[in-house]
């Protein structure tokens, strides 16, 4: 039974929640059956980072720039799923 969990935090005041509510979906749909939670949490001060389990897998303040949906999907599949195929998100 999965039990992975996943938190995109963003910043409202940069008025990112359609950016992180796009990518939560495309994990969503992507890892249906691997995530039990997906939690948007707003903040402030440009953040936009995600978590798998409380890990940091992505940073925009580290990476100087949001991730593509693809590299994204691979740093959580990495986490949830490190067998599963991603299909087209894989290939270059």
């Amino acid at each position: 039974m999965p039990t992975h969990q996943i938190e995109i935090h963003y910043c409202k005041q940069c008025r990112w929640l359609l950016r992180a509510a796009w990518m939560a979906q495309e994990l969503l749909t992507t890892f249906d059956e691997e995530i039990t939670t997906l939690t948007l949490k707003p903040g402030t001060g440009g953040i936009f980072e995600v978590r798998v389990n409380s890990t940091l897998i992505w940073s925009r303040a580290d990476e100087g720039r949001f991730p593509d949906i693809k590299e994204l999907k691979q740093r959580v599949r990495d986490q949830v799923a490190p067998e599963k195929d991603l299909g087209h998100s894989e290939r270059s």
